[in-house]
């Protein structure tokens, strides 16, 4: 942590009540969060810190009354340049690792959730291999190689062009070893920023949600990236000695192919064993065993190297690489079937609860399902592109033109249909249930303005509209779960690869589908995936100098980066592992300097808050009060994260802070919303006890006319402005009061039972 300026450093008087706001996604600046323009940093470094305004600020403390403070994490996550590629390459490990973590609440399930998760990972770590392996050894070692039309022209390829195949093989095998290491390397890098931020040596909660931010991730992200690490070469390996064996086999290559299967069947075995990869820090002898399997993949894949470079028989050179069309389709099926299983998995509930619906926790199913046919989609589509560039239209009456494996054209099919087939059912999900929002807006609108004036019927349209749009949200999770399906679906219609039937002529054949159709899906499919790529590197370069790109683009990351990496190593690192500790720590600091808080947690903020007050010891947290706005507990992570975000957690997050909490919400808001109760001012509430007072709904907007000293009427804010709105002023200064009153000494809650 930073060293604290002379007189910034502790509380601005002692008993004083410090508010401390926590933005949500894609913050400008703590200035914007403060609200005030001279602001300096107290505590923390250039990733995050704390700030207040400049000594001698006319406005140092806020409309509530309270020393004002803010916390600034939103460079935890990344960089501009790293975002940019991370966008591309790690978005598929990014979704699968969020996967892992929307898993229901379900102790029967959990174990067979977890291991299937990181099996699916591990799967997309052979792909990721094996997209390399199909650039450099499949197009260009064994195919371009072995045509004079292809190296016509290209002197950094004619050179090796004469060369035996072996060593044409084992040269251009750097290639996937360089793709592992430069991964390997890069899962390093990133957790060493948060190695001072550690978990305390005992926890006050026993819910999941307590985890984050106070578990040391690094034994079991080491795990996993040795587990990991040994599967990307031993994949290198199968598709050296499937190439080797389809030239005559030898004892050695048995040899050889046998230890490769022994470390993939290992690599698999841990993965499944939730108690070993999950096991305490201190169990060095786990960790030994990961990285001796490690090192032995790396050892085996220089005896397969060596292997091939030295075999003496001949090279039976044509078609694509032996052996790497099929295996591309078993992984491919194997992907269908792990997204299978894990639908059961998700399903399966041997005590079904009253309140529960059927979709609660299909979230999991849907992210994996996304993750797994994006990675299938990205490498399809680098594959296919680089066989478009070594094509030579010379060469095309030789047959000698690159091709890649039929299992990628059936993937790139599978994911224009599926794809497609979604975006028509979400139009048809939005038309059927516009009637039904369009009447929940218009019951609204009428409620909040009962006796408009004529001249303001068009506001009032517009105001409904943005109520009609807002409520789709709901929505959203019943069409990811139907593209689940559909992904599912594609990656099981790849096996009929294996039966030599390439798209065209099998719908044609078997389906009465015209090829020229199939083959318009395939093309399309293919410029689809290639938009999505280059809007991804567009936008993660975008996202940090314009405002407008950082508040959608950045959404998806810092959302799913708050999560530890738990499926798969090679995810962005979680930056709630150094956020929430820290914020545990000034807050507890700011308590035990004479100081009671308010912390203000906005948006994604209030996830934040949420977990660091149920991590806060009893005496911090009596002197703790809470204000959320635009919060996604309820509506968003509740739904998706039903393990960890629930009512238990959100009554015992009430009873820490003796329930001083306001919870403010809009119905034009398309993200935030209530967290127990929606009614409204003058409707009764749907809970009983204290959570009836947390939830205060907004009118938005205040007015639907053009008030005397304005010639627009007022906005409507929807997710948007905050601190400086009248009611957020009302609700902290009612906490703040709250807090200057003597506190009750009565015994803190107990706190619920530990959950496995």
């Amino acid at each position: 942590m930073a060293d604290e300026p002379a007189g910034v450093s502790g509380p601005a008087r002692p008993h004083d009540v410090v508010e401390l706001r926590v933005h949500g996604i894609a913050a400008a600046g703590a200035a914007e969060v403060l609200d005030q323009p001279n602001v300096q940093q107290v505590a923390g470094d250039r990733s995050a810190g704390f700030y207040r305004p400049r000594p001698g600020c006319s406005e140092a403390s806020g409309p509530s009354g309270a020393t004002l403070e803010a916390y600034r994490w939103s460079d935890l996550p990344s960089g501009t340049a790293v975002r940019s590629l991370a966008l591309l390459f790690l978005l598929p490990f990014m979704l699968l690792n969020v996967a892992i973590w929307m898993r229901p609440g379900n102790s029967a399930s959990d174990a067979v959730v977890r291991s299937l998760c990181r099996v699916l990972g591990l799967t997309l770590t052979a792909l990721y291999v094996l997209a390399a392996v199909g650039v450099a050894l499949d197009l260009v070692a064994w195919q371009c190689m072995s045509s004079s039309a292809c190296l016509s022209g290209r002197s950094w390829l004619s050179w090796l062009g004469e060369r035996p195949t072996g060593l044409r093989l084992a040269v251009l095998a750097l290639v996937p070893v360089a793709a592992i290491v430069l991964i390997w390397w890069a899962s390093t890098r990133p957790g060493r920023s948060f190695q001072a931020f550690r978990a305390p040596d005992s926890t006050v909660s026993g819910h999941p949600l307590s985890t984050v931010g106070q578990w040391d991730t690094e034994p079991l992200v080491g795990r996993l990236r040795s587990v990991h690490i040994a599967a990307a070469f031993a994949t290198l390996d199968g598709s050296l000695l499937a190439a080797r064996a389809a030239q005559g086999t030898s004892a050695i290559t048995i040899v050889l192919a046998a230890a490769t299967g022994g470390v993939l069947a290992t690599c698999v075995a841990l993965l499944c064993t939730p108690p070993l990869i999950d096991r305490a820090p201190t169990n060095r002898r786990l960790d030994g065993a990961a990285r001796l399997l490690r090192t032995i993949a790396v050892g085996l894949t220089v005896a397969v190297g060596t292997h091939v470079l030295t075999s003496p028989t001949r090279w039976q050179e044509g078609g694509g690489l032996p052996g790497y069309g099929s295996t591309l389709t078993w992984l491919f099926v194997a992907h269908a079937g792990l997204l299978a299983a894990l639908a059961c998995a998700l399903l399966w509930r041997p005590d079904p609860q009253p309140g529960h619906p059927p979709l609660l926790g299909l979230g999991a199913l849907a992210t994996a399902a996304v993750a797994a046919g994006l990675a299938v989609a990205f490498s399809a589509e680098l594959v296919r592109r680089v066989a478009d560039y070594l094509d030579r239209t010379a060469a095309t009456s030789q047959g000698l033109v690159p091709r890649p494996p039929a299992a990628y054209t059936w993937a790139i099919y599978g994911f224009f249909r599926a794809a497609l087939i979604t975006l028509v059912a979400a139009s048809v999900v939005t038309v059927i249930s516009r009637r039904d929002r369009s009447r929940a807006a218009a019951a609204i609108v009428a409620h909040d303005f009962p006796d408009p004036p004529p001249e303001a019927a068009p506001r009032l349209r517009q105001v409904q509209q943005a109520i009609v749009r807002a409520r789709f949200t709901e929505r959203l999770i019943p069409l990811a779960v139907v593209y689940a399906c559909l992904a599912g679906l594609s990656a099981a219609t790849t096996a009929l690869d294996l039966l030599g039937l390439y798209p065209g002529d099998a719908l044609e054949r078997y389906a009465g589908v015209p090829a020229g159709l199939v083959n318009f899906g395939i093309g399309m499919g293919s410029y689809l995936i290639a938009a999505t790529m280059l809007s991804l590197v567009i936008g993660g370069i975008f996202a940090y100098r314009t405002a407008g790109f950082r508040r959608h683009v950045g959404v998806l990351w810092d959302l799913a980066t708050f999560w530890p990496r738990a499926a798969h190593p090679f995810a962005p690192p979680c930056y709630a592992e150094r956020a929430v500790p820290e914020l545990v720590r000034r807050i507890t600091y700011l308590v035990e300097s004479g100081n009671a808080v308010l912390i203000a947690g906005y948006s994604h903020g209030s996830v934040l808050v949420t977990a660091t007050v149920i991590q806060l010891p009893p005496h911090v947290s009596g002197r703790v009060a809470l204000l959320t706005c635009g919060s996604p507990l309820r509506r968003i992570y509740a739904r998706l994260f039903p393990a960890y975000v629930d009512d238990d957690m959100l009554h015992e997050v009430g009873g820490r802070v003796g329930w001083r909490w306001l919870n403010l919400w809009r119905d034009t808001d398309a993200i935030g919303g209530w967290i127990f109760s929606a009614h409204r001012p003058d409707e009764p509430s749907t809970v009983t006890g204290p959570a009836a007072t947390v939830d205060r709904r907004l009118r938005d907007p205040s007015d639907v006319v053009v008030p005397p000293s304005d010639s627009v009427p007022p906005p409507i804010k929807g997710h948007g402005p905050r601190e400086s709105d009248e009611p957020y002023i009302e609700a902290a200064r009612d906490l703040v009061e709250r807090l200057r009153k003597p506190m009750d000494p009565g015994p803190h809650p107990a706190d619920p039972p530990a959950r496995q």
